[in-house]
């Protein structure tokens, strides 16, 4: 990433390296990325098909000291991966236009950002979890007066972290856990007092290889 303007920079990165259509079912999808690539070929479990389909939104908004990418922390109460972090998106409903459509639809429910505050630039590499979703992440532009109102079901705080971070690779490490009776191996980055991994961290490390390799 150029010093002198990195949104220019980030601009023209993903112009050259994103797509502006979403992947058909053909691959990637037939043959996604995800955390079981760090297990190795020989102990990876990919979970079978048919995935759910999911989208995510990844903020990136400029800021005077430059690029940073906007993180949500889900609500505790909830069910499923209550107080981790997260980018704002969730599961693609029949009426969504694109995967797009998706991840700005919950944008705008989780944290009250507006399709109109948001130039969508491109998509990521898919990514399986463990738990079977096919996500895709769409990499998105953010105006910085943008305003955000929380919704308090679904998350209980944002917080942003500098590309840099992010891009450096002394912050990121691979973890491993036991999940469901096996050793599962994972990307970690962490960021004060915010922890970012599975498969969150995983679509940042995707980022940096698609954009900044």
């Amino acid at each position: 990433m150029t010093h002198d303007d990195p949104l220019a920079d980030l601009l023209a990165r993903a112009a050259a390296h994103l797509c502006a259509e979403p992947p058909g079912d053909g691959a990637p999808t037939a043959n996604p990325r995800g955390d079981h690539d760090l297990d190795g070929p020989e102990a990876a479990v990919v979970p079978k098909t048919p995935h759910r389909r999911a989208a995510v939104l990844v903020p990136v908004l400029p800021r005077a000291d430059g690029l940073h990418v906007l993180f949500t922390v889900r609500a505790a109460h909830l069910r499923d991966h209550s107080g981790q972090i997260a980018f704002p998106g969730g599961k693609i409903d029949a009426d969504d236009a694109s995967p797009a459509h998706a991840a700005l639809r919950e944008a705008r429910e989780e944290v009250g950002l507006v399709a109109e505050a948001i130039r969508v630039l491109g998509y990521l590499d898919p990514y399986l979890s463990a738990t079977g979703f096919l996500v895709l992440p769409v990499l998105g532009l953010v105006d910085p007066r943008a305003d955000l109102c929380l919704n308090p079901d679904e998350v209980a705080a944002t917080f942003e972290v500098p590309l840099r971070h992010l891009l450096d690779p002394t912050q990121r490490r691979i973890e491993s856990a036991v999940w469901r009776g096996r050793q599962r191996r994972y990307y970690a980055i962490t960021y004060g007092e915010f922890r970012i991994w599975g498969v969150t961290a995983g679509i940042v490390n995707n980022l940096r290889e698609r954009l900044f390799p």
